[in-house]
């Protein structure tokens, strides 16, 4: 993979006419260390974030162990990265041949659930297998309710009553019981983790089993920007700060004899990817760019999470003749596919003299960029490089359209 000191180094170079991904192997490293320092118990990274080969081999550098994983692809994908790697099945409603494959040929003892069916499709399973139940923990979901980006509790999560009758099934089956629940992701009430952490408590307490242990999902937000023209959000406190109220809450909640494990994924992996574009047109106040809500920006799409992003001119363009070349100005941006659906939800905010031809890079992309990017189209970004300085202490380019939050200032 070629390597560049910035993206800015890496444009002007090669000049690129197609998306080229940032890959940042030391912003990555120091974003998953932090995390496993901080989380005393089992930190399994969600795959579904992030899957790329090189990402999951980074992870791994990193430090981590573990994987949370939901299809036979991302068994193969984490096994692929560290041969033996503890894998967590934390999808609740799985194929029967899935569960075969997970038990059988992947080894994994660790799978969660939210209904009784998925309880009698794998006790089918473990007897054809002839495996001893006590050897499996089977993790209850447990419904929470919160705030987050992408709140995750409307499609899976049994109601506290429920999981108690399904804690005493299992038990009675022999296998191990766990409790589980996720938050949503990129939490912004923070005191989710509490009144879910009271539910794990209340459903303890009432259930006729013993917990093995407590999962606390995922949720840890990350950092990105936020709209310089509009009131800058609270500043989301620091991961330390995070975990620490989290664990304070496990422990007053009479949590903390549990052994715990925790499945982040945007925390991990966001600020390790940038991703550069061209713009193809500009027509007035619209730009066409080579990417879009279908390859590396659906969170831009949802209007949900602000993407830090900032110019890079071609100096070999004749620039725009404007009064102020400095002053910003807001851009509805269009992606690249033929879909009139393909419009980023929020303007990017950048220099006036912005004109067909230039390049912008667009930060913190590192989480579901990848993941969610299709071949509508034709079009399927898959240009790597690595790049030596973090997105937010670059300062070759131009200014950026979205400040960071907790910067203090537009980039």
């Amino acid at each position: 993979m070629d390597r560049y000191p910035t993206a800015r180094d890496m444009t002007l170079a090669r000049r690129p006419d197609h998306p080229v991904y940032c890959f940042r192997p030391d912003v990555l490293k120091e974003d998953a260390g932090e995390f496993l320092r901080l989380f005393p118990g089992t930190a399994a990274y969600a795959v579904k974030t992030n899957p790329e080969p090189l990402i999951l081999r980074t992870i791994a550098e990193a430090g981590f162990r573990a994987f949370d994983v939901a299809s036979p692809a991302e068994f193969e994908a984490a096994r692929e990265a560290l041969p033996d790697s503890a894998l967590f099945y934390m999808h609740p409603v799985k194929a029967q041949s899935d569960i075969r494959l997970a038990l059988e040929t992947y080894g994994i003892r660790a799978l969660a659930l939210d209904h009784e069916d998925e309880v009698a499709k794998i006790l089918r399973i473990v007897r054809a297998l002839d495996l001893d139940p006590a050897e499996i923990t089977l993790f209850v979901r447990l419904a929470t309710r919160g705030h987050a980006a992408y709140e995750l509790s409307k499609k899976f999560g049994a109601a506290p009553k429920h999981a108690v009758e399904l804690l005493g099934r299992i038990e009675n089956i022999g296998f191990r019981s766990g409790l589980t629940f996720h938050v949503g992701s990129q939490v912004e009430d923070l005191s989710t983790y509490e009144r879910a952490l009271a539910t794990a408590a209340w459903v303890r307490g009432r259930a006729e089993a013993d917990i093995a242990a407590l999962d606390i999902g995922g949720g840890f937000p990350a950092r990105y920007g936020h709209d310089p023209k509009r009131r800058a959000p609270p500043p989301r406190p620091p991961l330390a700060d995070l975990l620490g109220d989290i664990l304070t809450e496990v422990e007053e909640w009479g949590l903390d004899d549990l052994p715990l494990i925790a499945e982040p994924g945007r925390v991990i992996v966001a600020r390790s990817l940038s991703v550069v574009v061209r713009v193809l047109l500009r027509k007035g106040q619209r730009l066409y760019i080579n990417d879009g809500i279908w390859s590396s920006l659906s969170d831009a799409w949802t209007g949900k999470i602000t993407l830090p992003a900032r110019l890079i001119t071609d100096p070999a363009r004749r620039r725009r003749k404007r009064s102020n070349g400095s002053k910003l100005e807001a851009f509805r941006v269009c992606g690249a596919t033929c879909d009139s659906v393909d419009i980023l939800t929020r303007p990017f905010w950048l220099p006036e003299t912005v004109d067909t031809g230039d390049w912008i890079e667009i930060g913190h992309i590192g989480a579901y960029s990848l993941s969610l990017r299709t071949r509508f189209n034709g079009f399927y970004p898959d240009t790597f490089v690595s790049v030596d300085t973090p997105f937010e202490e670059d300062t070759s380019g131009e200014e950026a359209f979205a400040a960071i939050e907790g910067a203090g200032e537009t980039l």
